[in-house]
């Protein structure tokens, strides 16, 4: 062995990007740029995977991790896996350090301090993991990270804390499913120059968002850089061409707080002046400055890099504290390689082969590698990337379908969780292939390519790269175009339907009026997993509170100040059972569809202690986070004494209706239509489900294949029902909306409303676009007949 394979320290310019090994991915990148390149850096040193084998085995720890390890009998119950990793972080924390080893830290600290002029110096630590034999394996953003810390026992200290983050509950998960021995991983921490960042941010050698390698992406806030991995802080934007190097692309945002560090060690978040947040982050000479160190890296790696950098408060210089090859970009130029060599899963358009057929139910093409899933217990298993092909999904599916490139069902319709979900996710989804002929499940299997070509329900073996490409817009000058939207003023709302709040951000431009209806289940199935009764008898009804409440105000806070309508809970029995915890509190229903959901719940003394929690999350949004914005809505409400108990245990728990507090009631039952002038005293208006309306007016199951050619939205008995109810809820001054599937589908579904005097009408983010100009157009149309008395006449009676 080399002395670089046996030291516990090693200094940036002593490393390179080929000593993953010794160091882990992100310090061997340190060094690099450190050493070979000419780039402005904070110099540094980094502690070896060498030191934290030598300090796990001199202190016994190994024995007594693998004993716990041993004892963790089912890595899928999330109580067993956190207390398993607790104890063991608590073990390395607690343990002693070999004092040479502490000495060697200690004095790399003092060393620093001498070559940089200061007497204890700010240091930032950084975690870099690395697995033995496995170099690759870096387990990017798994383990923590420490800023602002100075002192040569605290900088020990935090180091060994670094030591213990191998063990988050995430991080041993990821180990324990990717079949890496615990042993085999070690950890390596950067201790580099603390900037003092009046700015922080993010770049890259290629555009994210399209893969346009003749670009550069620059991201940049006020403060410390966490606010951008957060997604707490929108980043001023700049696109750089790299040819010219010139900015082609600059959206500066209003950025209202920043993470900044403290005099004496740790960080705090603080408002930004209202004068400085509505101004660029940065000038340009610094967008292009940074830019020409993007350039120079790639080149230098030879690869699309991702890379963060500060913006020193004392000295106005920019500093770059990491880079790390970029991954999906090029592993998608590889695929593109692939293609243009020969890789045989790819074939041309005209022998392209049909393998199955389906409903389109969310538009858009993809390609990728099929992965069968029978059971939700598998869906842990499923990639990013893949195409999910299984018999139906439902809520608890969510996790998976977020990752997939594409999305194939053996049953199901237009309106069924896999299309509502998707569509809304954007997507690629064909649903019901066996109602077309082939059930999907039994024609493909795991490892098949296939072209899931969703715009009209057809699914081909194999990559069909022509049907991949997007036509390239035609501009003879070839300079930039950009097209301004404009969207004409309606005096019919049009909202928007969203269940996931991790996508708030990406549609809060879009012109929608507000959110419609944020289905509350989508929280359950992608944050918290667990039975809220179970969580109550486990002692931490705090976490549905607390999680909801950050879910909600994700969603809340990017909209504002437009409204936000929160669907509560409305899983059925078999949904809630495959919470964790679930099968001790749930019925098994013969028909759950049309069992205890929705409003019999809130109620029932079996469930309202849950309940009362959804109700404390809201009022945490609106009135600790102080996002009045958001409202809410009760589905399924059967009785009108169903909608008394329900808003009087509302009122209980400080949640009154009032000018900015509105609380609506789903309007999906028939008795929600007949009893419409006894509901308006609870509620201050309606959102037709015009789903379950159809389903429970025309008696037919729209899951159900056999009878799925009956189901009809726009039946004149529904038709008729969604009128009676805008004329009953419009005397006592109530508002009606829809958020159902059949304004999206059926532009003259939504002439009828708007001449219906509906008040909005909530589609999915794909539609509230195309929805705005259909609902213009119609309100414009409306007028224009008046106006001459030339218009076409409905000769329909919807009257009962």
């Amino acid at each position: 062995m080399s002395n670089r394979d046996t030291a516990n320290v090693l200094w940036f310019d002593e490393l390179h990007r080929q000593d993953v090994n010794l160091v882990g991915g992100k310090s061997s990148s340190l060094g690099e740029m450190t050493s070979s390149m000419d780039v402005p850096v904070p110099y540094g040193f980094a502690t070896t995977a060498h030191a934290y084998r030598y300090f796990m085995e001199a202190t016994g720890l190994n024995d007594q991790v693998n004993a716990l390890l041993d004892q963790l009998t089912d890595y899928e119950n999330a109580d067993e896996l956190h207390a398993t990793c607790t104890k063991i972080r608590d073990l390395i924390t607690s343990a002693q350090m070999p004092d040479d080893l502490a000495n060697d830290i200690k004095q790399a600290y003092l060393d620093l301090a001498k070559r940089m002029g200061q007497d204890d110096p700010f240091v930032a630590i950084r975690s870099s993991a690395t697995a033995e034999d496995l170099p690759n394996a870096s387990f990017a953003g798994q383990q923590e990270s420490y800023l602002n810390i100075h002192g040569a026992d605290d900088v020990v200290d935090r180091v060994q804390q670094c030591y213990a983050s191998l063990f988050t509950d995430r991080a041993t998960y990821y180990r324990h499913k990717q079949h890496f021995p615990y042993e085999k991983v070690a950890l390596s921490a950067a201790v580099q120059m603390m900037v003092f960042s009046k700015a922080s941010g993010i770049m890259f050698s290629v555009d994210v968002t399209n893969g346009d390698d003749s670009k550069i992406v620059i991201d940049v806030i006020y403060g410390l850089g966490e606010y951008i991995v957060l997604g707490k802080v929108t980043p001023d934007h700049f696109v750089v061409d790299k040819q010219s190097m010139k900015i082609v692309t600059k959206n500066i945002t209003t950025k209202p707080v920043e993470l900044v560090r403290l005099p004496d060690g740790g960080t705090k978040e603080q408002p930004v002046p209202a004068d400085k947040a509505d101004q660029p982050v940065l000038t340009d000479d610094q967008v292009l400055e940074l830019a020409g160190y993007v350039k120079e890296i790639e080149q230098h790696y030879g690869c699309y890099m991702d890379m963060e950098f500060a913006l020193d408060a004392n000295t106005n210089k920019l500093w770059l504290v990491q880079a790390r090859p970029e991954t999906v970009w090029s592993q998608r130029n590889k695929e593109k390689h692939a293609e243009s060599t020969g890789d045989d899963n790819v074939v041309a358009e005209s022998d392209a082969k049909v393998a199955v057929r389906g409903l389109p139910a969310s538009p858009g093409v993809a390609s990728g590698v099929v992965h069968v899933i029978d059971s939700p217990k598998d869906i842990d298993e499923f990639k990013a990337g893949e195409v999910l092909v299984t018999l139906m999904t439902s809520p608890d599916w969510v996790p998976a379908m977020k990752k997939a490139a594409g999305i194939i069902t053996n049953n199901g319709g237009m309106t069924c969780h896999a299309a509502i979900v998707s569509r809304e996710m954007q997507i690629p989804c064909i649903v019901g292939t066996k109602s077309r002929g082939k059930a999907a499940t039994d024609v493909f299997k795991n490892g098949d390519v296939v072209t899931v070509d969703a715009k009209n329900g057809v699914v081909y073996q194999g990559k069909v790269a022509a049907l991949l490409k997007k036509p390239a817009a035609a501009n003879p000058s070839g300079g930039q175009v950009v097209v301004a939207e404009i969207f004409a003023p309606t005096a019919t709302g049009v909202m928007m339907n969203l269940g996931d709040p991790d996508l708030a951000e990406k549609y809060a431009s879009l012109p929608a009026d507000g959110i419609g209806l944020m289905r509350e289940e989508f929280l359950w199935t992608t944050y918290i997993h667990e039975h809220p009764l179970y969580l109550i008898e486990q002692g931490h009804p705090e976490k549905v509170v607390d999680m909801l409440a950050d879910g909600v105000s994700k969603v809340a806070r990017v909209m504002a100040p437009r409204p936000v309508i929160l669907r509560l809970s409305d899983f059925k029995s078999g949904e809630y059972r495959k919470l964790k915890g679930g099968e001790k509190y749930e019925p098994h229903e013969p028909a759950d569809l049309l069992g205890w959901r929705g409003a019999s719940r809130y109620y029932d003394p079996k469930y309202i202690e849950a309940f009362k929690l959804e109700l404390a999350a809201v009022k945490k949004v609106r009135e600790e986070f102080g996002l009045k914005n958001l409202n809410v809505m009760i589905p399924f409400v059967r009785t009108v004494d169903e909608a008394r108990k329900v808003t009087a245990i509302m009122r209980d728990q400080g949640l009154v209706r009032s000018a900015d507090f509105k609380v609506y009631m789903m309007a999906e039952i028939p008795s929600n239509i007949i009893l419409a002038d006894q509901f308006n005293e609870f509620v201050d208006g309606y959102s037709i489900g015009s789903n379950d309306l159809a389903m429970l007016i025309l008696g037919c199951d729209r899951n159900n294949d056999t009878v799925a050619s009956l189901f009809d939205e726009r039946n004149l008995a529904v038709k008729r029902a969604i009128r009676h109810l805008i004329k009953v809820a419009h005397k006592d001054g109530r508002t009606v909306s829809i958020c159902g599937q059949a304004p999206s589908e059926y532009p003259e579904f939504t002439n009828f409303l708007i001449q219906s005097g509906i008040d909005y009408v909530s589609v999915n983010p794909d539609m509230v676009k195309a929805t705005k100009r259909n609902v213009a157009h119609f309100e414009q149309r409306i007028m224009l007949d008046k106006a001459t008395g030339r218009g076409l006449q409905d000769p329909t009676d919807y009257e009962w």
